[in-house]
């Protein structure tokens, strides 16, 4: 509490430099680039699949290793560890570069080798970003604007797939050729991100916490084992964990089951795709980013999960034809957009202290997305055994977020970092 007393009246003040919305895009551009790669994977895995006669276990393996999985937790634990001990801008500027070396591989892969690789090396780097940046985005949104502003990260994270699935779409005549230009064009935008990034300032939140702080151990990743910690980890990583089996699921592998189950082309399967992230977006704008910040979280939260229980269930219940596939799509990336992962990013950032921050943001990332990669490795073997059985175990993933959503939910909206570090102390 004296922490946050300290820093208060500093952080009062006017911030001089680049505007927060310039800095909020430039690190929210690593959820463009996560999501980018995750659904360049899916848009790519069945003409992979098809190319290299791959199996459904080695369908499963790129999944579970991609950068929407295992290698992204891994990347997201170290990552958050070192931000804390380091400052935000470090990790943030650095590991698109490596970031950039994983890509090559897969924009020039020729053997189901390369492409295991080249995510697990993705995925690595994507993951680190992702608690720099989120942390860095709340600390320097205005004060009482955190969810607008973690809403402008939001929308880069689906318009990665928009623009990766728009030009799926063009690029499809191309095949193979085609989906090399894609992962080419993440490659670039690192190399590019990497200089636009250097010029960002480190933030202030972080240096003057780090000044104040004369104990090192204060900011030891043992320090989230304590009770209030430790119980707000449990409750994000049951509520985004739960939901993001589903989103994972969907994400990676919902147009190679259009394509596989659902009889749809490859353009298609694609095309519908990118209208989820494309309603996203607008959901995003006109709902989470203009009333989270006023109105009652937690039943903003509800709402969306109960539309995304009902619209899961319709492929549960009836055959998986086009306009079933439509009428899904519409209730889920309506609700999605002021959903878990919207929440999930604005709350990691609000239920911890500074130093402890991107530390548990992290470890949380981390539990949630390995967790979906040991579940991906199974969803083609589940897939071939019948597709509804996999849709109503997803039914049931998004219940349970649901549940533990509405039951540990913070209700935190209007309020400042030093107020909520307060209360909490």
């Amino acid at each position: 509490m004296q922490q946050a007393e300290a820093i208060a009246p500093t952080l009062d003040a006017p911030q001089a430099g680049p505007s927060p919305m310039r800095d909020s895009i430039l690190a929210g551009l690593a959820n463009y680039i996560d999501a980018g790669s995750i659904v360049a994977g899916s848009a790519a895995l069945a003409l992979w699949a098809e190319l290299y006669s791959m199996t459904p276990t080695t369908i499963g393996l790129i999944g579970a290793f991609s950068a929407n999985a295992i290698s992204a937790g891994v990347g997201a634990l170290i990552g958050g560890v070192l931000c804390d001990r380091f400052g935000r801008k470090r990790i943030y500027q650095y590991d698109m570069l490596f970031y950039a070396f994983g890509m090559a591989w897969l924009t020039f892969a020729s053997a189901p080798w390369m492409i295991v690789l080249g995510f697990v090396l993705v995925g690595l780097a994507v993951g680190a970003d992702i608690p720099a940046s989120w942390s860095l985005i709340a600390e320097i949104a205005p004060k009482r604007e955190r969810a607008r502003y973690s809403g402008i990260a939001q929308i880069l994270w689906y318009l990665g797939p928009v623009v990766v699935l728009t030009l799926g779409l063009i690029l499809a005549p191309f095949g193979l050729l085609g989906i090399r230009f894609i992962f080419g064009h993440l490659l670039v935008l690192a190399l590019v991100l990497t200089l636009l990034r250097s010029r960002m300032r480190e933030s202030r939140y972080w240096e003057e916490a780090r000044a104040a702080d004369d104990h090192a151990e204060r900011s030891d990743w043992r320090q989230l084992l304590q009770p209030k910690y430790l119980k707000s980890m449990l409750f994000l990583i049951g509520m985004y964990g739960f939901w993001n089996l589903w989103a994972g699921t969907n994400g990676f592998f919902f147009p190679y089951i259009l394509r596989t189950v659902g009889g749809q082309s490859q353009q298609a399967s694609v095309a519908l795709q990118a209208l989820t992230f494309g309603l996203g977006i607008v959901s995003i704008w006109f709902v989470f980013m203009k009333l989270s910040d006023k109105v009652n979280q937690r039943a903003l939260f509800l709402v969306s999960a109960l539309m995304q229980v009902g619209g899961m269930a319709l492929l549960a219940v009836l055959p998986l034809t086009g306009p079933v596939a439509v009428v899904h799509i519409v209730i889920m990336a309506t609700a999605m957009g002021f959903g878990a992962q919207s929440f999930f990013q604005l709350w990691s950032a609000e239920l911890f202290p500074t130093l402890l921050r991107s530390t548990a943001q992290g470890v949380t990332f981390a539990v949630v997305r390995i967790g979906l990669g040991v579940f991906s490795f199974f969803v083609p073997m589940l897939t071939a055994t019948g597709f509804h059985t996999l849709a109503w175990i997803l039914v049931g993933f998004l219940l349970v977020s649901a549940i533990i959503g509405w039951l540990g939910a913070p209700r935190n909206e209007g309020k400042s970092l030093e107020e909520i570090e307060a209360e909490r102390a």
